[in-house]
């Protein structure tokens, strides 16, 4: 994913269960340690370096704060189509619409490839599925909620 931060590009692709950013031509590795979508807030390892940030959005932008500066991103262009749909470990909306149900709890062991919720957007359903064996550690949502476009639905664990 390519993103603009302040005036510069940066990219952002998984690697693992970690992400190679890269920006200027240098590449880190960012490992997300914890995430709390309700407080906008996450604890990452950058090159083996711990940081704290907080971070908001409008959906289109996102401001991100580390160490009392705020900077913001926008998205110039999206994930492959049907390849990722998870974000620090939770697994996020591919587009607005609502959700007709979730199979999963809090708790609850999962598959690889289980669907843990089906979605409805523009008469389409869409099933959010593991991406890779796990335990649901929060819901973000339940039955009949409205969605916004990349809004975190489900955290998993490994």
């Amino acid at each position: 994913m390519k993103t603009t931060f302040d005036t510069q590009t940066i990219e952002i692709n998984p690697s693992g269960d970690n992400y190679a950013v890269t920006l200027d031509g240098k590449t880190v590795s960012v490992q997300v340690l914890r995430a709390d979508a309700k407080r906008g807030r996450m604890d990452l390892l950058i090159d083996g370096q711990r940081v704290s940030a907080h971070v908001s959005s409008d959906l289109a932008k996102r401001w991100v704060t580390v160490d009392g500066r705020t900077s913001m991103l926008t998205k110039t262009s999206g994930a492959k189509q049907g390849v990722r749909h998870d974000y620090a470990g939770g697994l996020i909306a591919p587009m607005p619409g609502q959700v007709r149900s979730v199979s999963v709890g809090v708790g609850d062991v999962v598959k690889k490839g289980q669907t843990l919720l089906t979605m409805e957007a523009m008469k389409m359903e869409i099933r959010i599925q593991a991406l890779k064996d796990g335990v649901v550690k929060a819901m973000y949502v339940s039955q009949g909620q409205t969605v916004e476009r990349e809004q975190i639905l489900i955290e998993m664990e490994a």
